[in-house]
């Protein structure tokens, strides 16, 4: 029979994380609107649907980050990285300003960016990331950041420079905000995640840290939908 040791489990299952977070990349060029983003030929309209969608999930990283450290601390599991996470949090915080300021240089008033409302991916994102921080394994959202990350990494600067080139949008040399600061800080942040993740031995975690990154990479294609419903009522206050 055939067995392996520590080192290889370890490597296999990042391997098969970062095959999720290619596969994300994959299918989003595979998209017809994904892949007008990432060639610059995106019209103003698909363009800041998909602001206001990411607008809508991103204002929740700071949120789930914070649960999700403040439980593993309460629960005396991984303190040191429940610490981690609640300084992630910080650095997060604000970030859907970027959105909100790209979308205003686009006419699009903040009022207005939140009565559009999520569409049903952004729902079943934001559910899934509260139900591992509140009730499953709140490790679990590295799996989210990882894929994520990834995808700004391989994808965010060369968007902002193709927009820019192209000059398919009026105004986008000011609405290229959020995509430009993605791109820019998430490569030290993926190598972090990668180093930090390469350390998780067991496999419980490991296993929803994957799953996580699989619905995270399933539900994202939802993004360039054009389906939204009106804005609940609700914040994430």
């Amino acid at each position: 029979m055939h067995t392996q040791n520590g080192t290889q489990s370890r490597m296999d299952w990042m391997e098969t994380l970062e095959h999720e977070a290619r596969t994300l990349v994959e299918d989003l060029e595979a998209h017809p609107t994904a892949r007008r983003l990432f060639d610059g030929s995106i019209d103003a309209a698909s363009y800041t649907r998909y602001l206001v969608q990411a607008y809508h999930y991103v204002q929740w990283t700071t949120p789930l980050l914070m649960e999700s450290g403040e439980r593993m601390k309460r629960a005396g599991s991984h303190t040191a990285l429940g610490e981690l996470f609640l300084h992630k949090a910080a650095e997060e915080r604000g970030h859907e300003r970027w959105l909100l300021s790209d979308l205003r240089n686009l006419g699009w008033s903040t009022e207005r960016v939140k009565a559009v409302g999520r569409c049903p991916a952004v729902n079943a994102y934001i559910a899934w990331n509260q139900y591992t921080a509140l009730a499953g394994i709140p490790l679990a959202f590295l799996g989210t950041a990882y894929v994520l990350e990834y995808l700004a990494v391989h994808r965010a600067p060369q968007a902002v420079e193709r927009l820019l080139a192209a000059r398919n949008i009026p105004n986008i040399h000011k609405a290229v905000t959020f995509l430009r600061g993605h791109g820019e800080a998430d490569g030290e942040h993926v190598a972090e995640l990668t180093r930090l993740l390469r350390s998780m031995k067991d496999p419980r975690e490991q296993s929803a840290m994957l799953l996580s990154a699989r619905t995270t990479r399933s539900l994202y294609l939802g993004l360039f939908s054009s389906e939204a419903r009106k804005a609940p009522k609700h914040t994430t206050s």
